[in-house]
């Protein structure tokens, strides 16, 4: 299983084809949602940042 085998991804993309493997639907949704979720986060941007949560440290009981 490597860049020569026809089977695998690798070899896909060496070979440069596409398949059952390696489609471009799946690719091309891949990017899409990777953009959308770029861009979500890039204007959520705005609000609070999160602030850090102090945890108490509790009394030794002797």
């Amino acid at each position: 299983m490597g860049r020569g085998d026809k089977k695998s991804a690798k070899g896909k993309r060496t070979i440069g084809s596409f398949g059952n493997t390696r489609s471009r639907k799946k690719i091309k949704a891949r990017l899409k949602r990777v953009a959308s979720v770029k861009k979500s986060a890039t204007t959520s941007g705005d609000a609070k940042p999160k602030t850090k949560r102090v945890v108490k440290k509790k009394d030794s009981a002797e």
